[in-house]
């Protein structure tokens, strides 16, 4: 074989695999939108779109054999309906977008900011700090439940927003995160030159530091924005009353004790990812040239 062949038989091997990956992950997203679409009674039925299996029928005095066929008219978008009407899915979708995004761009903002201070100043206890910041990304998230709602508790933010948000806002892997990224990204004599040029400290982090960093905050914002989003536990913990509930419970909630809806769970699952899905399809081309381009500045 020369060495054209070889590489058409690898070309072609690479993407048979590439195809059955694709094929694969898109089954899952395929059932599931096609179960929204129908009733309960109609989810046991078939296992993605309802069909009508061939029959023999009868017609002006003659048999005729009719071929199977899918029977659209057996879905619906009454679980649509019913989500958005009397479940008012759309208050917890809301909900979702408010929480994900402010606490993604602060906490995205508070990193930088305290990734910055222990990678460019020094102070006295700047290695306390960072060893206390390595310390932190040991401790088990669910170890902090308890204390965090005590807290809230003492400071009367309980079933409120800020309850969620501030404690999310300078995540320990965040900052270290950030702090790594500044270290190998942002030269000192870059910082030098512009401290002599008479710029502040806040405008060399915002004009300098910020867009050489760029594929970091890019992918730290985004990582943040869907730990929010799919956030389950919290929000049940800190909020009470239930027209506060993000997207992540609203959907829970839709199981019954004795009953289960299978085709409206469906529906809230697939109103839970289309926003990430389509704002991760519309931000990935960006989001791989930002990183691309940090890399080779690295």
């Amino acid at each position: 074989m020369n060495l054209r062949g070889a590489r058409l038989l690898g070309w072609a091997w690479t993407r048979g695999v590439l195809l059955v990956a694709a094929v694969l992950t898109i089954i899952p997203f395929l059932w599931m939108t096609a179960a929204s679409f129908k009733s309960n009674d109609e989810f046991f039925r078939s296992v993605l779109l309802p069909w009508e299996p061939a029959k023999t029928v009868v017609r002006d005095g003659e048999t005729v054999r009719e071929g199977g066929h899918v029977a659209w008219n057996r879905l619906t978008t009454d679980t649509y309906s019913r989500l958005f009407g009397e479940l008012d899915f759309g208050r917890g979708l809301v909900n979702s977008i408010f929480l994900s995004s402010v606490t993604g761009i602060l906490a995205t903002v508070c990193c930088a900011m305290g990734g910055y201070a222990l990678s460019k100043f020094h102070f006295k206890g700047r290695t306390f700090c960072t060893v206390l910041v390595l310390a932190a990304l040991l401790i088990p998230g669910p170890l902090l439940i308890a204390p965090t709602y005590q807290l809230l508790y003492r400071m009367n933010l309980l079933d409120t927003f800020s309850g969620l948000i501030l404690p999310a806002l300078a995540p320990a892997f965040g900052v270290f995160l950030f702090r790594q990224a500044i270290n190998s990204g942002v030269p000192n004599e870059v910082l030098e030159a512009a401290r002599i040029d008479g710029a502040s400290e806040w405008r060399t982090f915002v004009v300098i530091v910020l867009p050489l960093v760029r594929p970091m905050i890019g992918t730290f914002l985004m990582i943040t924005f869907l730990s929010t989003w799919n956030n389950f536990i919290s929000p049940q913990v800190v909020l009470q009353e239930p027209g506060k509930f993000p997207l992540s419970v609203a959907v829970a909630e839709l199981r019954r004790g004795y009953y289960n809806d299978y085709g409206l769970q469906m529906a809230g699952t697939i109103v839970s990812i289309l926003p990430v899905m389509v704002l991760f399809l519309v931000m990935q081309k960006d989001f791989v040239s930002g990183l691309t381009s940090g890399a080779v500045k690295a």
